[in-house]
């Protein structure tokens, strides 16, 4: 039994001071009062963040994390050649050493930025099963919660290692589901590529693996026009969402990542089905992939969550900087600055982002994950802050540099202290990735 006396403490989206959190294991059991907290609980062993705001743990909802070896690579370029020139060109030549120092590399990185769970959207299976595996133990490693979104990939136009039949991934991720149906730090959700790389098949098994493990499948969906016009002059002019619908896949538990060149009529169809969006604005503006209707999603029903993406088209990997983005391309897309505000931003990176990833995370509530972010109020991007707090959320959504983040905590353990990781060290992250880079680049 453990409690957590900060500063300031997020709960029911407000700041209390001389307020504290209280965990089991993994869990949270309380939130109340220092003074009613030290009466209840006098046992409990005590952490204190004198000069630290503590909120829930931000929640990347799509990510591939391999792709953090290929940062830099093939920039500024067009969406097709970017991807062959680096995509392409290097994970085929990725050992199951350069997978997992890839994951430790992306998971870290996000961990500092205060990520304390991803969804790793993830289709390099040069090696398999054993990739998932490689992916999942760094994870494991590091002590991020993970969500593997399992990748079902069936054209035969990109890298053979990214490619499966429909039996081979049915199994693949029905055996992974199996597998880790009893460990709270990893969900696997089937995750159909997208209506380019996955066959109507595919897609359909995918759906239907979802419905029957109850959990969601996410899906890339209209990130790019070409994938619209290809839909369109295939199935009778129908759109990319509307074409899902016909086979049947649209409903409460898809997420569709990214949703750029969707229709207002597909937008509402989204809605109305009780569908999800993980959204990545800063990945869609490096690859000038367009601007997604957020305010049009939101009007719909939808529940957004937020996305880095691979941090080779970001080429950052925090969901707060993401918080920012969404916020401010969307006004100047609307030229309305209340068409997303920060509180909306600040839950599409957290609560929502659970509700995507089938976890009970996002919350500093009784019943959710003990998942934390400390913040240093004494850092300068955090400043000024007046009595009121008025300014509290409003800095950290739009102002807050990762300077600012302190501490971090997963599942009730320690991850990152005083900004620097604990669980693997800085120093081992870098020589592994040079080690890997060599050896791709000889």
């Amino acid at each position: 039994m453990k409690v957590i006396f900060p500063k300031y403490l997020f709960y029911k989206n407000k700041f209390y001071e001389d307020y504290g959190v209280l965990f089991e294991g993994d869990t949270i059991t309380c939130v109340d009062s220092k003074k009613n907290l030290l009466e209840k609980y006098p046992q409990a062993e005590r952490t204190y963040l004198t000069e630290q705001v503590l909120l829930p743990g931000t929640v990347n909802a799509h990510n591939h994390c391999f792709q953090s070896l290929l940062r830099g690579i093939a920039a500024d370029r067009p969406f097709l050649e970017w991807r062959d020139r680096s995509l392409y060109y290097y994970s085929p030549r990725m050992s199951k050493e350069d997978i997992y120092n890839g994951a430790l590399f992306a998971f870290g990185e996000m961990m500092k930025r205060g990520v304390t769970t991803v969804g790793d959207f993830f289709y390099l299976h040069n090696f398999g099963r054993e990739s998932d595996e490689a992916i999942i133990q760094a994870a494991k490693d590091l002590g991020i919660r993970l969500s593997l979104n399992r990748t079902m990939y069936d054209w035969d136009g990109a890298p053979a290692g990214y490619v499966e039949s429909v039996p081979q991934a049915v199994e693949n991720t029905l055996y992974l589901a199996e597998s880790y149906k009893d460990d709270p730090m990893v969900n696997i959700l089937p995750s159909p590529h997208s209506l380019h790389a996955a066959t109507p098949e595919m897609i359909q098994k995918g759906h239907e693996i979802a419905k029957k493990l109850n959990v969601k499948f996410h899906i890339h969906v209209a990130e790019e026009p070409f994938e619209v016009e290809q839909v369109k002059k295939e199935h009778d002019g129908l759109g990319t969402l509307e074409y899902l619908d016909r086979l049947g896949v649209v409903d409460n538990s898809m997420v569709i990542i990214h949703g750029v060149w969707l229709s207002p009529e597909e937008i509402d169809l989204l809605g109305e089905k009780k569908g999800g969006l993980v959204y990545c604005p800063s990945s869609n503006m490096f690859l000038a992939d367009g601007i997604t209707d957020i305010p049009r999603m939101l009007k719909a029903g939808v529940t957004i969550a937020l996305g880095s993406d691979g941090a080779c088209s970001n080429n950052r990997i925090s969901v707060f900087e993401e918080m920012r983005m969404v916020s401010l391309l969307q006004k100047a897309k609307t030229c309305d600055a209340l068409c997303v505000n920060y509180e909306q931003a600040f839950q599409m990176g957290t609560e929502n982002g659970g509700l995507l990833l089938n976890f009970r995370i996002g919350k500093i509530e009784e019943g959710y994950k003990a998942d934390f972010v400390g913040i240093d109020l004494e850092d300068l991007s955090m400043m000024p802050l007046t009595d009121s707090l008025e300014q509290m959320l409003p800095n950290i959504v739009y102002s807050m540099e990762p300077t600012a983040i302190r501490t971090v905590m997963v599942a009730g353990k320690p991850t990152v202290k005083d900004g620097q990781l604990i669980t693997v060290s800085e120093r081992e992250i870098s020589r592994r990735v040079k080690e890997t880079m060599k050896r791709l680049n000889s």
